[in-house]
C-alpha cells in the first residue's frame, strides 16, 4: 500500500520537515549522486561518510585489508570485521565514525529509497512536529535515527556493509504517530492486482507496514532491524506521552497542550473515520 495523504490537520507550517526533505534532497541529487560517479565510486563514498556496524562497534574505521575481504575481488565476507592483521592501516583515515551514524541518515540507496522515505516522512512527521514543535521534534527524529541504527548494530555487529537512508529516524516518527492518531483516515492506492484507492485506518497502514518488516529478505539488503527499531523507540515515546500529562504537558507546544483535558482524540480531529468517509464520498 502506498499513503497518499492523512486526513489529520495541523496548526503550524512544518519547517522542520520541510528541511529535512530539502535536505535529503539535496544531498542526494548534488552530492551522492554526481554525475561522473560509477559504482566504485559509490561504493568508496559509502566507505567515507556512512555508518558502519564494525566501526560502531570497534570505535574506528575499517582496515584495509577488511575492506579487501568483504569488497574487493576475491571477497565477499560482509562479516569481515577483524579480519586480517591489527596493524593494516585504516582505509579512510580519519573518518568520524560517530559522525557518520548521523550523516547516513540523510544518505540513500537510490531514487525509489528516497521517493519513498520522503513521502512518509511528509505525511507523518508534520503531525508529530505540530504537537512537538520544531526543535523538540528535530531531537527526537535524530535520536530515532541513531536508535535505529543502534538496534541494525545489534543485530549484524560484525557487518562491515554501510548502512544508510533515513528509514530508522522516520520510522520512529511512523510508531509515535501509530500510538497518537490510530483512527486518523489515509488516503492510500492499493495494489491488489491493480491500483485501487482506499481510505485507511493510520492502525492498520502502519501496523501492515511494521509486520512487512519481519518477513523482508535476509539477502535483500534492507536493514529491517533498524526499521524495527526506529519504530518501536517512536511509539514507546508516544506511549509514554500519551500516558503521563506532565511529560505530554511538557513536550507538547502550549497550544496543543489542551487536548490532555478530556479523551485523546485519536482520529487527529478528523472524527469517526466511517463518518468521514461518508462526507468525504458527498463532497
Amino acid at each position: 500500500m502506498l499513503p497518499l495523504k492523512d486526513v489529520n490537520p495541523t496548526r503550524r507550517k512544518p519547517v522542520v520537515t520541510l528541511v529535512l526533505i530539502v535536505a535529503c534532497v539535496g544531498v542526494w541529487f548534488l552530492w551522492q549522486q554526481e554525475p561522473q560517479r560509477d559504482r566504485t565510486e559509490d561504493l568508496a563514498f559509502n566507505l567515507e561518510q556512512a555508518a558502519i556496524p564494525c566501526e560502531l562497534v570497534e570505535g574506528r574505521p575499517l582496515t584495509r585489508q577488511e575492506v579487501e575481504a568483504a569488497f574487493g575481488r576475491f571477497g565477499g565476507d560482509a562479516d569481515a570485521c577483524g579480519v586480517g592483521r591489527e596493524d593494516s592501516p585504516p582505509a579512510v583515515p580519519g573518518k568520524s565514525v560517530w559522525g557518520a551514524a548521523v550523516a547516513s541518515m540523510f544518505f540513500h540507496g537510490g531514487i525509489m529509497h528516497i521517493g519513498g522515505n520522503m513521502l512518509y516522512l511528509w505525511i507523518f512527521g508534520n503531525n508529530i512536529e505540530d504537537h512537538l514543535g520544531h526543535v523538540r521534534y528535530l531531537v527526537f527524529y535524530l535520536v530515532g535515527g541513531v536508535t535505529a541504527t543502534g538496534a541494525h548494530v545489534l543485530l549484524q555487529p560484525d557487518s562491515v556493509v554501510p548502512v544508510v537512508g533515513a528509514s530508522g529516524a522516520i520510522a520512529a516518527v511512523m510508531g509515535a504517530y501509530l500510538v497518537w492518531y490510530p483512527r486518523a483516515p489515509v488516503r492510500t492506492v492499493a495494489l491488489l492486482g491493480f491500483p485501487i484507492l482506499i481510505t485507511i485506518q493510520a492502525r492498520w497502514l502502519l501496523g501492515i507496514w511494521f509486520v512487512l518488516q519481519f518477513l523482508t529478505n535476509p539477502n535483500s539488503g534492507v536493514a529491517w532491524a533498524a526499521h524495527v527499531g526506529g519504530f518501536v523507540f517512536g511509539a514507546l515515546f508516544g506511549l509514554l506521552v500519551r500516558s503521563l500529562h506532565g511529560a505530554a504537558g511538557f513536550l507538547f507546544t502550549p497550544d496543543h497542550r489542551g487536548e490532555l483535558v478530556g479523551p485523546w482524540d485519536d482520529t487527529g480531529g478528523a472524527g469517526d473515520h466511517h463518518e468521514y468517509r461518508r462526507i468525504h464520498r458527498h463532497r
